[in-house]
Order: C-alpha cells, then structure tokens, then sequence
C-alpha cells in the first residue's frame, strides 16, 4: 500500500511552450521548449524536489499532450494516480512571451474547457485527500461546474487538525466571467481553508482589499489561520493571530518571472510540514522563487534544498558546482 502523499495539489496541469528567443514577441519567435506546465503541477514539482512525497489531482487529455504530462509528472518525483484522463476536451497548452525584467505575457489554449476543470466529484479519491499531511488548491478550479463542486467535496473531505489546507488565489481573469463571480466562489471556501497566500491583486478579488496589512486582515477574519500577502519588490507579508512577518525579496537577475510564485508555493508547503518558524518558511520559499525567475523554464527549474541554501547564503544557485 503506497503511502499517503505529503503534498497533495488539486488544479491546473499542461504544456508550457516557451519560446527559446527571449526579448521576441511570439510572431517572430524560431524555436520553442516544451515543458510541464500548470500552476498547481509545479507546485507539486517544486515540492517533489524538496523531498517531499508529492501527488497531484487534475485533468489531462487523451492525446499525445496528455501523455507528456504524466511522463514528466513522474520523471520529477510527482504521483500521478489522480490524473483523469478526458476523452473530449485536449491537454491545455499555454505560450509565453519573455521581456525581462518584469513582463511575460500568457497566452492560454483551454476552451471550451480544460480536462482539469472537468474532475467531478466521483474522480475523487477522498480518502487520499484526507489523509494527505497538506492540501493545495487554487481558486482557477472553482471557476466553473464540474470541478467547483469537487473542489468543495475535497475540502469537506478535510476534518479539522488533518494538517494545512492552502489556497492559492490565483486569479486569472480569462478564466472567470467576471471578478465578481470569482469574489463569490472564493469567499465561499475561504472559510474552510487553513493558509491563504496570493499578491494584492488577487487579495483585491477575494475579500476587496489591495493594501497588504488591510488584506491580511480580512483573509483572517474571513476564517483562515494564515494570510500570507506578495508585495512584489517589497518581499512578502505573512499574518496569523499571534505574529506578523515580513520577508524581504531576494535579489537575482531575472529571465522569466513565470513559475517563481509556483516555486515560492512549493517551498512554503514544505515549510508549514516541516514546522518551521514563520520566518525560515518565508526566507526560503522567497529564495525558492528568486531562483525560478532567474531561469528560462518553470517545473524543470525548480531549487533544491541545496541550491536555496546557496543563495541564501550570497551565491550564485545556477552555477553548475550549486547544484
């Protein structure tokens, strides 16, 4: 009997095609790489290369794509028991564009639906779900039927003290109807989750607040035990009831910021397992995202333990003797 996954995530799983030319818009681009991609699959992924016995719950199509999904998802360490595999809608696809230092386009390929918004409440083994040490969820799942509704079934399948229970407020408006029907959903299980981590635009959609302090305040009231807020080049903001935080970022040349809040989630999982002091979990998982936005490809470019280490201490993490 295998056991149960430490980190467990729950949403978006796919095909990053990332050009190879960075500073070029897509028109012109000449060579691409095809990675593992998906918010949720990488914070599997970042997880899996901290150690961490990783398990991911999504969708993938009956297609070549699909295929490629799973391959990797073990080639990096992630469980992919949980996959459901959809006979009518493709594996997504997403392209980027890369203009350091701070703007990556996304371009995403998902309708009329993806196969990870198609996991139904019947796909879900509940069992696994309780009895994983942490559970990763993203608000994109709850934007449509039928996995808001296994998203809700998942999270009541969490008894109280079954250890953290974290939503990522990932908000991407290309999948909502509207801001205020995602406001509507995510307030709807905000109360059911333990940590709630996301930047102050995503803040702004869950409880309508933008200023960190101000955002910290209202994901606590709105029930959860851990509020944790971006700031972008101001560091991070991590609230409880008892103690306040402020980690400051890590600076490192950037070459495509797409993925270091992914690589951040991973760390800052493996942290809240490990019992850490606030402080340690925010300074690594800073570092663990540092290390992402200095590299080209997301999942495969995940930090080890190692490489943290190094930078944490002044070094250069992508120096072939760091790793």
């Amino acid at each position: 009997m295998n056991a149960p996954a430490e980190i467990l995530t729950f949403g978006r799983a796919g095909v990053d095609i990332y050009p190879l030319q960075v500073g070029v818009g897509l028109e012109d681009v000449v060579s691409f790489g095809k990675f593992l991609g998906g918010t949720t699959a990488n914070v599997a992924v970042a997880a899996a290369r901290l150690g961490r016995r990783a398990a991911i719950v999504t969708g993938v199509g009956d297609d070549p794509f699909g295929r490629y999904v799973r391959r990797e998802l073990n080639r990096l360490g992630v469980d992919d028991r949980h996959v459901v595999t959809s006979s009518e809608f493709p594996t997504p696809v997403t392209f980027c564009e890369i203009f350091p230092p701070d703007d990556f386009p996304l371009y995403f390929y998902r309708r009329p639906s993806a196969p990870d918004l198609q996991v139904s409440p019947a796909d879900l083994d509940l069992d696994a779900i309780a009895d994983a040490g942490l559970f990763w969820l993203s608000v994109s799942g709850l934007s449509e039927e039928p996995s808001r509704a296994a998203h809700h079934e998942a999270l009541a399948a969490r008894a109280p003290g079954s250890g953290p229970t974290v939503l990522d407020l990932d908000y991407r408006p290309m999948f909502w109807e509207s801001p205020a029907a995602a406001t509507e959903q995510v307030q709807k299980v905000l109360g059911q989750v333990t940590v709630a981590v996301g930047n102050s635009e995503e803040c702004a959609v869950a409880v309508g607040e933008t200023d960190p302090e101000r955002a910290a305040d209202a994901l606590l009231d709105a029930g959860v035990e851990l509020a944790i807020v971006k700031q972008g080049p101001k560091g991070v903001l991590a609230r409880s009831r008892t103690e306040r935080v402020v980690s400051p970022p890590i600076p490192i040349t950037p070459v495509n910021g797409l993925g270091a809040g992914d690589s951040f989630g991973g760390s800052l999982a493996h942290g809240l397992l490990a019992g850490w002091p606030l402080e340690t979990v925010l300074a690594r998982a800073n570092a663990a995202g540092a290390i992402v936005a200095s590299r080209l490809e997301c999942s495969t470019a995940m930090p080890t333990a190692a490489e943290i280490d190094v930078l944490l201490a002044g070094g250069d993490p992508n120096r072939k003797e760091a790793s």
